[in-house]
């Protein structure tokens, strides 16, 4: 990836992250309860902020402005990053 732009890299392998996502949405909803579609779905999520939610609040009175980001990473979302990276990586 020595010729690719950084914002390709970056772009691809979020695009790769959310349709691994997609895929783990729709097995969710085929697959029948058991260890198989807890396998699937099991997850880590990092969340930046100060609570439980995730968000960052900053109350000015007036207005108050909510910051946060969470990332959630399951096998499937893993698997679609590692494809896309594959496809970033071999087909130039």
């Amino acid at each position: 990836m020595r010729n690719r732009d950084i914002s390709l890299i970056v772009i691809g392998l979020f695009i790769g992250a959310v349709i691994g996502g997609v895929i783990g949405n729709l097995l969710a909803w085929s697959l029948p309860e058991g260890v198989v579609k807890d396998f699937f779905l099991t997850s880590l999520t990092f969340d930046i902020g100060n609570d439980s939610a995730g968000v960052v609040v900053i109350d000015l009175g007036i207005i108050i402005f909510k910051f946060g980001l969470a990332v959630d990473f399951n096998f499937t979302s893993i698997i679609g990053l590692a494809t896309s990276y594959y496809i970033l990586r071999y087909f130039r």
